[in-house]
């Protein structure tokens, strides 16, 4: 089976390669809890470049530590201590990264395209840590991996995304994701924060403007936060407000499943989308995310700079 070299979408990622870095992922995370956590030599040799234009805590701090425990040499390049600061092009820098031979360039880039952009223009790989408000794969695969280990399955299941669904790549990830894998998806959110056609996020994909009845009877509950950087112009109230009506809270909680389980991608807004009791709580699986997120990160990152 052939290498993914880019990872790009989860659009257009299929099915058995998604299951694939899924499985080595859910290998690399059972490894890194035992006793043995030296690092691993299999990208050792090999670079890659964390090159973030947006703002980020796990998912640049989650790339740098996959690429370190497989051995490559990682290093991470900011904005603002880059040529790109000074008027030189995205495309020039990356170029210029490309010239001193990096395996991979892990960007994440408030424009949407970006990486498809780049990845037709170097030989390296290319990874998609967030293109605007397109697409967030990895994120996508960590939370599947995390829903199966808790749950056991990956199809059958009814997932609930609430939030900033329209401004969310988040949301749009999973929603692609879980419903090719045979989940329900239902997307709740007020009806400035909805997309227009539900339908070109995938199959088993429904809308909700009531927080109430898109998690009543869910196995599973991720909470977004609002996406204020990519909003223009006003998208709710007040904090306060949106707290109260879209804002999930052990009362709306309990129309799930007993054994429904709580997520977020992080960074939590506490008692805005969600409740601090049910971020800390026994079925929050936020924390689990965050552990998984390295090891897919490991596992994109063996897959893209294999030999």
């Amino acid at each position: 089976m052939a290498r993914i070299q880019h990872l790009l979408d989860i659009e257009g990622l299929s099915d058995a390669d998604a299951l694939r870095l899924l499985d080595r992922a859910d290998v690399l995370l059972e490894e890194a809890r035992g006793a043995d956590t030296r690092k691993s030599s299999l990208l050792r040799g090999k670079t890659v470049v964390n090159l973030f234009f947006e703002a980020s805590t796990r998912t640049r701090t989650s790339f740098e530590i996959a690429g370190k425990r497989l051995g490559a040499d990682v290093i991470n390049v900011s904005p603002s201590a880059s040529s790109v600061s000074k008027g030189e092009t995205l495309l020039d820098t990356v170029l210029n990264i490309h010239a001193m031979h990096a395996d991979a360039v892990v960007i994440r880039h408030a424009a949407e395209g970006v990486p498809h952009f780049l990845a037709r223009r170097v030989r390296c790989a290319v990874v998609n840590a967030g293109d605007g408000a397109h697409e967030h794969p990895t994120q996508a695969l960590l939370d599947a991996l995390t829903i199966r280990r808790a749950k056991g399955t990956l199809s059958g299941l009814t997932v609930a995304i609430c939030g900033d669904i329209s401004r969310s790549r988040v949301a749009r990830s999973n929603a692609l994701l879980l419903g090719r894998m045979g989940n329900t998806v239902r997307l709740a959110g007020p009806r400035t924060m909805l997309p227009v056609r539900a339908d070109a996020l995938g199959v088993g994909v429904s809308v909700h403007t009531d927080l109430a009845s898109a998690v009543r009877g869910a196995d599973v509950v991720m909470m977004l936060r609002i996406q204020s950087e990519r909003a223009v112009g006003a998208v709710t109230s007040t904090a306060r407000e949106y707290s109260r009506t879209f804002g999930l809270n052990p009362r709306t909680l309990a129309g799930a499943k007993a054994d429904a389980i709580v997520m977020h991608p992080g960074p939590v807004n506490r008692g805005v989308e969600l409740d601090p009791s049910l971020a800390d709580g026994p079925r929050s699986v936020i924390l689990d995310q965050v552990e998984a997120g390295v090891a897919v990160r490991m596992a994109v990152l063996a897959e893209a700079c294999a030999a």
